[in-house]
This record gives C-alpha cells, sequence and structure tokens, in this order.
C-alpha cells in the first residue's frame, strides 16, 4: 500500500484501523464495513492479520528495549513500560515521552505516512496510560496524566465508558447495559456507589469502578505465580532455524498451560526469554487481560522470535535456552461446556489439534475459515492462517454469527449452496426454444430456463423449476473492478439443484446444492 492511500483495516466487517487519508477522508474506526465504503468510495480495505501486524511492529518493539530493559506488548501497536526509572535520567516524564516518541517514529520509517498517528501516554496505570496515548494520536503530541488517584479520576472522567471495553477488556454486555442506563461517561460511572454496582455487575462492577475512579487498574484477584510453574529448553545443540524454535515453543506453552490450569488459574502476562551461545538476549513480556491460552502463547512467542532472529544483521550464534515464566495470574473463572451453541469438548480438542499442526507444519501450511459476509456464498468465507486468529475466542465467532444474520442486497436466499466451484465452470442455459437466456439491464429475463448444459456431461439437465435472478453490481465506482451479475437457482428433474450466474453473457455454475 502507498503511503498516500486510503487505506483501513477491517475485521469481522468493522473498521479497527484507518490511514491518515482515510480520515481526512471521513472514515473511523468503529465504523461498518458499508458505511466507510459509502464514505469513500476509493477505500482500499485489508483484511485484519495479527501475525503481520506483530511483524511491521516488530521494530518498534525493538527500538523501545534498547531504552528500557523489558517492554509489555499487549498486542501489535501497544507496548506498555515503567517509566520511573527511564524519567529519572531521561530528564522527566515530557523528554522521556519525547524520546520514545522520536524513537517510534524513526523505526517506522516509511510507514508512519501510514499510520493515523502515534500516540504516547504517560499515567499511573495500563488503562490510565492507554486512554493518554490514544489522545496523544489526535493531538499530536504526547500526553501527559499527573500522578494521584484524584488527578488520574479527573482525566478520565470525560472518556465513555466504551474504554472498558476496547481497552480494558471488559465484557461489552457491562457497557451495553451502563449505556442503556443512561452512564455513558467514566466520571458518571465513577460517581455511583462502588457497592451498588458489585451486586449488580459483580466483580467486573467493582473492577469498572476502580478504573473509573483512578486507583489501581490491576485486577483485584491478580496474584503473584509460584516460581516453580516456569518452564524452559536448554538445546544441546544450537537452533539456528526458527522452526525448530517455534516447534519446541508449542511444547513448552502446553507444559506451562497445564501446570497453570491444574492450580485454577489463567497466566495473564508471560515473560519469553531467549539467549543465543554468543550472549545475545530477547526478554520480552506479554499480556493479554483474558489470559493467555497456549495457543496464545505460542503465537506470542513466534512473534518474538521471528521478530529477533530476523532483526537487521541478524544473530551471531544460535539459540541454546529458551525459557517461558509467567509474571502474573489470576484465578481461572471456569466455563460450562454446553450441548447446542455453547463451547464443547470438541472445541477444546479441535483447538488443541490446530495448535499441535501449526507446531510441527508451519504457520502458514494451516488454515481455518473466517467469516467476512458477502452476496455469493463463496465470498462469506475465506481462509486465513489459524495463526492470525484466536480459535478459542468464541466471542468472536458469536459477533461474525451476529453481523451474518443481517441480509446483503443482492444476496442469494437460503439455503446456501453444499458445494462451491472455484474457479467456476462454464455452462449453458437454454430456454424452451433453445436459445441462450438473457438478462436485460432492469433484470427481465428473455425466457423461462429449460435446459442446462453442463460441460463434459453425456446430456443436458431438464430444468423443471427456477428462482431469480438476482443481479448484482458490485464495485460500480471503479471500472477495473466493476462486476455485474445475475445469478439463479435451478432445479433439475432428477432432484438436482445448481446456482448458476450470467455474467458478460457467459454462463457460470458456481455451486450445487446437496
Amino acid at each position: 500500500m502507498a503511503p498516500d492511500a486510503v487505506g483501513a483495516v477491517v475485521r469481522d466487517q468493522q473498521i479497527v484501523a484507518v490511514s491518515r487519508a482515510a480520515r481526512a477522508a471521513g472514515v473511523r474506526a468503529g465504523m461498518r464495513r458499508r458505511d466507510a465504503q459509502a464514505r469513500c468510495a476509493s477505500l482500499i480495505l485489508v483484511e485484519h492479520d495479527p501475525a503481520r501486524d506483530a511483524r511491521r511492529f516488530e521494530p518498534v518493539v525493538r527500538a523501545l528495549s534498547e531504552l528500557v530493559p523489558v517492554v509489555e506488548v499487549a498486542e501489535a501497536g501497544t507496548v506498555l513500560f515503567g517509566a520511573r526509572g527511564p524519567s529519572r535520567w531521561c530528564g522527566g516524564d515530557s523528554a522521556l515521552a519525547e524520546r520514545v516518541h522520536r524513537l517510534a517514529a524513526g523505526a517506522l520509517g516509511e510507514l508512519l505516512a501510514l499510520v493515523d498517528g502515534i500516540g504516547v501516554g504517560v499515567a499511573d496505570g495500563r488503562f490510565a496510560a492507554s486512554v493518554a496515548a490514544h489522545r496523544s494520536v489526535h493531538a499530536g503530541q504526547p500526553v501527559l496524566i499527573e500522578a494521584g488517584k484524584d488527578t488520574t479520576a479527573h482525566a478520565l472522567a470525560s472518556v465513555g465508558v466504551r474504554a472498558l471495553v476496547q481497552i480494558a477488556g471488559l465484557p461489552a454486555e457491562l457497557t451495553g447495559l451502563l449505556e442503556r442506563l443512561g452512564v455513558t461517561r467514566l466520571g458518571e460511572l465513577a460517581a455511583l456507589p462502588r457497592l451498588d454496582l458489585g451486586e449488580r455487575f459483580g466483580p467486573n462492577g467493582i473492577f469498572a469502578h476502580r478504573l473509573a475512579s483512578g486507583e489501581d487498574d490491576r485486577h483485584p484477584e491478580v496474584r503473584a505465580p509460584s516460581p516453580d510453574l516456569a518452564v524452559g529448553n536448554e538445546f544441546e545443540e544450537p537452533v539456528l532455524q526458527l522452526g525448530p524454535l517455534v516447534f519446541a515453543a508449542r511444547h513448552l506453552a502446553d507444559q506451562l498451560y497445564e501446570r497453570v490450569a491444574a492450580r485454577g488459574e489463567v497466566c495473564t502476562r508471560l515473560l519469553v526469554e531467549a539467549e543465543t551461545e554468543h550472549g545475545e538476549r530477547s526478554d520480552r513480556q506479554w499480556y493479554l487481560n483474558g489470559g493467555l491460552s497456549a495457543a496464545a502463547m505460542v503465537e506470542r512467542v513466534r512473534w518474538q522470535l521471528e521478530g529477533w532472529v530476523n532483526q537487521p544483521g541478524g544473530l551471531s550464534a544460535g539459540v541454546v535456552l529458551l525459557r517461558l515464566t509467567p509474571d502474573e495470574v489470576l484465578p481461572a473463572q471456569g466455563r460450562q461446556l454446553g450441548f447446542w451453541g455453547e463451547a464443547s469438548d470438541a472445541d477444546e480438542q479441535a483447538a488443541r489439534t490446530i495448535t499441535r499442526l501449526v507446531g510441527l507444519l508451519g504457520p502458514d501450511a494451516v488454515c481455518v475459515p473466517e467469516w467476512r459476509g458477502g452476496r455469493h456464498p463463496g465470498d462469506r468465507y475465506r481462509w486465513v492462517s489459524a495463526t492470525s486468529t484466536d480459535i478459542a475466542d468464541r466471542a468472536a465467532r458469536v459477533r461474525a454469527v451476529a453481523v451474518s444474520e443481517h441480509p446483503w442486497p443482492g444476496g442469494i436466499a437460503a439455503p446456501s449452496p453444499a458445494w462451491i466451484l472455484d474457479p467456476p465452470l462454464a455452462v449453458q442455459v437454454l430456454d424452451a426454444d433453445g436459445a441462450a437466456v438473457r438478462v436485460d439491464g432492469r433484470g427481465a429475463v428473455s425466457g423461462a430456463p429449460s435446459t442446462l448444459l453442463l460441460t463434459g456431461a453425456s446430456s443436458a439437465v431438464t430444468v423443471a423449476d427456477w428462482a431469480g435472478p438476482w443481479p448484482t453490481d458490485e464495485h460500480w465506482w471503479d471500472p477495473a473492478r466493476r462486476r455485474r451479475r445475475a445469478r439463479f437457482q435451478l432445479l433439475s428433474d432428477r432432484g438436482e439443484a445448481f446456482l448458476v450466474s450470467l455474467e458478460q453473457g457467459s454462463w457460470w455454475l458456481e455451486g450445487r446444492y446437496s
């Protein structure tokens, strides 16, 4: 994508990031895909890919790692670290923030023209610092919130309660109900009695009130893990390739996850350490407020090792040590396996199997289907790398199902074909007089489909019934991508059903129904 491109990143039909040019065109994060395209017809959409984002963000993390010993990465694009020590020898919080901004801008290089901006925030705790960083993006300069509970609460008072979901990771149901009750700002939430919130929302309500009140944003149930939970592997022979390192990391992650789970806990912050035989080290903390699954651990270890091994100049020797240490744990909330529509034991087994296959075959060799929406059944799902999505995240699957229930104008009526042909097969659709069936610009059919001629078939298929057409005119604003099609459902006299389409005078077989 060119530096001046009008682009955005889309996930589950929702815009999650925009370029500067896209923001200038009126596109904002949080918009639906259709709304964004309506605002800007030339918008270039890029599918969300955490692995790609991690690779692009690695230079920034590496640059900040030279400033502080260990940085904490919450996700690609967000880095946190304690500012008290670095602030002293940098000359204060303002000087530290300015230096961090320069380091990040220098590490991004030409990519700086693509991102919406660089946000640097200094405040008490993860939550307040993240809010300050978001404000910094729009302000164009670092934002500092003075230390102290009262000053932090005052600075957060005007922030919408949806930040509790976007930044703190609290359930969307909590903020949705708060908004319906008229509580839209953190200041309004902080004014409510904490005990009443606890009675109504449980631990999440109390935690949300703590955040809104500017108090310690560590979860109240966070505890220091037992030192015997750490797992590591000292290689007899130095390892020079990334594949064997990720394979070893998979075994370590499985072992660590089972140890933590056996104690009824989940790991929310993980320290990953790697060392070469020449003493080169890579130490990094990874944070996920809901807890890291074994697959999530492997994914983050792979991101770290990939960036470390492929850094400019590479490594001078092979890796001899790989260690995973839980740095912060929470009591596991537990989950109820269900029979219909809920998480099941089969889901757990499938997730573990996929994780093992990724470790054996590599991150790009294992793919899973991901819903993306579309008018045509073949467009509604796409194959993505198993490492680019959290296969254990049921909330993401629920969001996809909820979005998929909304109709697509011009979409094919249910049910969907059981088989999708990729690429489609050229066929002929004739009327009773043997002439090719045509569809005019108004969607009128020249004649009722009577015969379907399949390529390679010994005899023609007699059409007993049909439905359609469903005309679509996609990307009409872009001559290079414009597609005008009309689709039909055909039922043969032998009970076979087909999905066919007419495009530029040619008929194509796109799917078959079971």
